[in-house]
């Protein structure tokens, strides 16, 4: 008995799952502009979000780059700074030994003079 309580709901569920048949025969259908928009769609290549470590990792190397050429060029510019100033130097310094260089010959001079 109890399996003829069941048979008359087997039957109307049976009845549903033929309906779907019709919707599973339908086939994939598109117009061709559709199917173009889907295609340069897809061929147009997705950017990739810079990432937090990839940033990170790119800022560091930009800022480490940017502040090792400051320093080359602060450090270029004081050594020009500082070999010119010791030109100077150098020069000032050859003056004053030609100019006691000639007083010395002078006074040799004077004194080979003295002793004739």
């Amino acid at each position: 008995m109890a399996s003829r309580a069941f048979v008359p709901r087997l039957s109307s569920a049976s009845r549903s799952f033929r309906a779907l048949p019709q919707f599973q025969s339908r086939s994939f259908r598109s117009t061709s502009r559709q199917f173009q928009e889907a295609a340069t769609a897809a061929a147009v290549p997705v950017k990739r979000p810079v990432g937090a470590f990839r940033g990170g990792l790119f800022g560091f190397l930009l800022g480490s780059t940017l502040a090792g050429a400051s320093v080359y060029y602060y450090i270029l510019e004081e050594y020009k700074v500082s070999n010119e100033l010791l030109t100077e130097d150098i020069y000032a310094l050859q003056a004053s030994v030609q100019r006691i260089h000639s007083y010395v010959t002078e006074l040799e001079n004077k004194m080979g003079q003295m002793k004739k």
